[in-house]
C-alpha cells in the first residue's frame, strides 16, 4: 500500500493536460492501486493521477460506498445544474461553492482495458466532473464565477500551505474523515 504524495495548488503538473493511457499493463494496475490507497488514506472522494505527479488519464473515486476507477474518461453532462460545496485534496482544508452538471455519464475503461460506464447524480456526478477536469488541467476554482474565484484565491493565499513554492504533502495515516474530491 504505497501512499503517494499529493501535489498542491501551484504545482505545474495540476495545470498540464494528461496523456491518454495506451498500455493497460502491470504499471497501470500499480498506478490504480497507488491512487486508490492514497485517496482512501487522505481520505478523499476522488483522486486523479496528476495529483500524484503522473500525467496519465486515470482517476479513482469513492462515493456513496462505491469504490472504482476510470481510465481515459469521456463525459456526457446534463444541462441541469447543481450548486454545492466542493473541496479538493490539492487544496487541503478549503471548500467552495462550485457549479456542476447534476447528472453525468462517464465512459472509459477499467485497468484491464475493458469498457466501463459510470452514471451518477449529485455527488457522484460532481466527483466524475471534478476528477476528469484534473485530467484536462482544469481545477475546480476555474469553474467558479469571478467573485467566488477571487474569494477562493484569497483563502488559498491565507492557507498555511498557500505560501511560497508549491509544496507536496504526504497523505496522513491519521487523517480525519473530512473527504475532499
Amino acid at each position: 500500500m504505497p501512499i503517494q504524495n499529493i501535489r498542491l495548488f501551484g504545482d505545474p503538473v495540476l495545470r498540464t493536460p494528461a496523456a491518454p493511457v495506451v498500455d493497460f499493463d502491470r504499471e497501470l494496475r500499480q498506478l490504480v492501486k497507488d491512487l486508490t490507497d492514497t485517496m482512501l488514506d487522505a481520505p478523499g472522494a476522488g483522486l486523479a493521477a496528476p495529483q500524484i505527479g503522473v500525467g496519465l488519464r486515470v482517476f479513482t473515486y469513492w462515493v456513496d460506498g462505491e469504490l472504482g476507477h476510470l481510465v481515459n474518461p469521456d463525459l456526457d453532462l446534463s444541462e441541469e445544474l447543481q450548486e454545492g460545496d466542493e473541496g479538493c485534496l490539492s487544496f487541503p482544508g478549503l471548500r467552495f461553492e462550485t457549479p456542476r452538471a447534476l447528472r453525468t455519464v462517464a465512459k472509459g475503461f477499467n485497468q484491464f482495458g475493458e469498457p466501463v460506464v459510470v452514471e451518477g447524480t449529485e455527488l457522484m456526478a460532481r466527483c466524475l466532473q471534478h476528477e476528469t477536469d484534473h485530467l484536462d488541467g482544469i481545477l475546480f476554482i476555474d469553474r467558479m464565477d469571478r467573485e467566488q474565484r477571487k474569494a477562493a484565491m484569497k483563502a488559498i493565499r491565507e492557507a498555511e500551505w498557500g505560501e511560497g513554492p508549491a509544496p507536496v504533502v504526504k497523505a496522513s495515516p491519521h487523517a480525519t474523515f473530512g473527504r475532499a474530491l
